[in-house]
């Protein structure tokens, strides 16, 4: 990645973190750094194009900074949800941006697909890995969601609170493809 597109992508990360998703723009972007909004899509094609390399760059694991995963698929999982849990909770609406993506890119679709073949490898029927990985993936963003929308309102939980309620979801789906994975 050249330095100017990764300038513009660590501005929009910390414009994120100011103003929230509905608040930042490419206009409020190109002010931010100086620059007219038009030269900002010589780095980033669309907003959406920005937004997709935001997402990458956050649930980009960099190598040196986690140790590889490993352990049982429902440990794999768990350690992928909790991560991403904490990624976009690092982030004024993390979740919301998250959701936004259209293209994953080839790094997150590679950790689905190892994802999915942990599970397999297991024993978990190949159809069923998918949507257990999918589920776990989804029941984490739209936990988050929630959780944010709700900090940032008046119904605020305490954080022990959302740690506990979010580990029991993620438990009663576990538990659900460990016995669906049995039949």
């Amino acid at each position: 990645m050249g330095q100017r597109r990764a300038e513009v992508l660590q501005a929009a990360i910390e414009l994120l973190d100011e103003v929230g998703l509905d608040g930042l723009t490419m206009r409020v972007l190109a002010a931010r750094l100086g620059v007219r909004a038009s030269a900002l899509y010589r780095h980033y094609p669309s907003k959406q194009a920005l937004l997709d390399a935001m997402v990458a760059h956050l649930a980009t694991r960099p190598a040196d900074a986690a140790p590889p995963l490993d352990g049982t698929w429902d440990e794999r999982l768990r350690e992928i949800a909790t991560g991403m849990r904490e990624v976009m909770l690092a982030h004024r609406d993390g979740a919301r941006l998250i959701a936004t993506f259209h293209d994953p890119g080839g790094e997150a679709v590679a950790a689905f697909r190892d994802l999915v073949a942990a599970l397999a490898a297991e024993g978990v029927p190949a159809e069923t890995a998918v949507s257990a990985v999918d589920t776990v993936l989804a029941y984490t963003n739209g936990f988050t969601i929630e959780e944010q929308a709700r900090k940032a309102g008046t119904g605020a939980w305490p954080r022990d609170r959302r740690d506990h309620a979010f580990r029991t979801g993620l438990d009663l789906i576990l538990a659900g493809v460990r016995e669906s994975a049995l039949k």
